[in-house]
């Protein structure tokens, strides 16, 4: 999308925003890069926005406790997921901060009626699902890829003619939804990256550290991989080539168009 905005086939952006975790594959970093070379010819500013970083803020007592969707193993053995935060406080929170920013009425000023961006959101004709309205007066959803009728397989295309090659997802590296394949990714192209997954999955076994500071910790074991196993124990070639839950992501977790589905609570004596 943002390649057919610099090329002049859909209208052109005012400014692209990428919302940073502080905990994203080197690739994205790459990318982003990239793209604001690319944007810069095209005069299209590529823009970064933060809420911190969340993997020291899931590890640092002193700081803000925002749930990560981690999977957990109950008393009784049962598995869970715990409610999912991440992606309003480190996504959605910093773009809309930036907008209103934009827009020239920063919280707490009140945007007029009537003042508004149209947010174009990538979503392709394989997700048209995914695509909702804005929940907030002050931006405006629209979909270009949906307007132009392009599936996964044409976005993708398009990438390798512009020499883009293959394009890595954005999510931070320590997501629990990641499947099998992402972490072979993270694991066979970036070491650096695999140690600190494992580290911080071992880290975070009891909870986040703000959770349990109150002096009543949380029931259960906390793990990254669904198997409810240590990272660097679980076998991560065993399903390659399948299609079932643990190998491939589910939907992408783009800000505006987040996986929906129960949540699993982690309980509290």
């Amino acid at each position: 999308m943002f390649l057919l905005a610099c090329d002049g086939e859909i209208p052109p952006f005012d400014a692209a925003l990428f919302a940073d975790t502080g905990w994203e594959p080197r690739q994205v970093y790459q990318q982003l890069d990239a793209a604001r070379r690319i944007g810069a010819q095209a005069g299209i500013p590529v823009l970064t926005v933060s809420n911190g970083n969340i993997r020291h803020d899931a590890l640092k007592p002193e700081s803000r406790f925002v749930t990560m969707p981690l999977f957990v193993k109950n008393p009784d053995g049962t598995r869970g997921m715990v409610r999912r935060q991440c992606t309003g406080e480190y996504k959605i929170k910093p773009l809309k901060k930036a907008i209103r920013q934009i827009l020239g009425y920063p919280h707490p000023i009140r945007v007029p009626r009537g003042v508004f961006v149209d947010q174009a959101i990538g979503i392709s004709t394989d997700e048209f699902h995914r695509a909702k309205d804005s929940d907030v007066n002050y931006t405006r959803n629209i979909f270009p890829l949906l307007d132009l009728g392009l599936s996964r397989t044409d976005c993708l295309t398009l990438l390798r003619e512009r020499g883009m090659g293959t394009v890595v997802k954005s999510s931070c590296i320590g997501c629990p939804y990641s499947g099998n394949s992402r972490l072979r990714f993270i694991r066979d192209t970036d070491p650096h990256a695999w140690t600190d997954l494992v580290e911080f999955d071992k880290a975070i076994r009891h909870g986040s550290p703000r959770a349990n500071a109150n002096g009543k910790p949380l029931r259960g074991q906390f793990f990254i991989h669904r198997s409810l196993l240590p990272l660097d124990q679980v076998d991560l070639d065993a399903t390659r080539g399948t299609i079932n839950a643990e190998e491939d992501d589910p939907d992408g977790c783009s800000p505006f168009s987040c996986r929906s589905g129960p949540e699993a609570t982690a309980s509290i004596p």
